[in-house]
């Protein structure tokens, strides 16, 4: 599949596109959210898709899971998963789990939230007027609603609809990993709003090192494979956000 158009991190590709970042302290900036008091546990089930239990110094814990998709490569027991302690008062359970380490050595940021969480400090790097979360668009919230000025036109406005991918076979990632009948609405009304004028993005966040290409899972969901591909031919815009994986951390690089 391909990426729609090339985002280079020197600036813009063709004076419309966005400046993926810019030097400071003599590097390249990168975005990152950060997670406090990360814990190591052993995975050992999952009672249903909200919750897991595992195995902290011996003793057993039910945890959150903040990721409600089926993450069936990855959730198996034994699996080397990493905890956070949000410090919520009056929660059910103590700790969130944010990662998991695939059996084949590589880790997975599984939390849902995190991806939004990293492209909003990114798209604060790339020089917009005005960025808006979740704005109202048609009939849905779109998770991102830009605005940048350009002298001597008109205010160019952008949409962007953010997805987390978590399901990697043979080194290339997939989405979605379940039937996701909200991600088709969002892509018809990404296509719709081509057609108003916006710049429409679609941006994949890859939770995992050593992948920078998405596919959609047709196996899974073909119809979100086709509601891709009539997106992209109407002009929406794909990004593939590659990341660095950490316990305690989730970078766009």
């Amino acid at each position: 599949m391909e990426s729609g158009k090339s985002f280079q991190r020197t600036g813009p590709k063709d004076g419309k596109g966005f400046q993926l970042g810019h030097e400071s302290n003599g590097g390249t900036r990168i975005e990152l959210m950060k997670y406090d008091n990360i814990i190591r546990a052993t995975f050992l089930s999952r009672p249903n898709r909200f919750v897991a239990e595992v195995e902290m110094d011996g003793n057993r814990e039910t945890v959150h899971i903040k990721n409600t998709g089926r993450c069936r490569e990855l959730l198996i027991p034994g699996s080397e998963v990493y905890l956070t302690e949000p410090g919520t008062p009056n929660r059910k359970t103590r700790y969130d789990l944010v990662a998991v380490r695939k059996s084949n050595g590589v880790l997975f940021n599984i939390d849902s939230q995190a991806p939004n969480k990293v492209v909003k400090e990114w798209l604060n790097s790339q020089g917009f007027d005005r960025i808006q979360s979740e704005y109202t668009y048609g009939r849905s919230r779109i998770d991102f609603y830009m605005e940048r000025s350009r002298i001597g036109s008109e205010t160019e406005r952008y949409l962007m609809e953010v997805k987390g991918c978590t399901l990697e076979i043979d080194g290339i990632g997939y989405f979605p990993d379940a039937p996701t009948e909200r991600g088709i609405k969002h892509l018809k009304e990404l296509t719709k709003a081509v057609g108003e004028g916006y710049r429409a993005f679609l941006a994949f966040v890859i939770q995992m090192e050593g992948v920078s290409e998405v596919r959609p899972n047709n196996r899974t969901h073909p119809e979100f494979g086709k509601a891709l591909a009539e997106a992209k031919s109407a002009g929406v815009e794909v990004l593939f956000l590659k990341c660095h994986v950490a316990p305690d951390e989730l970078l766009i690089i």
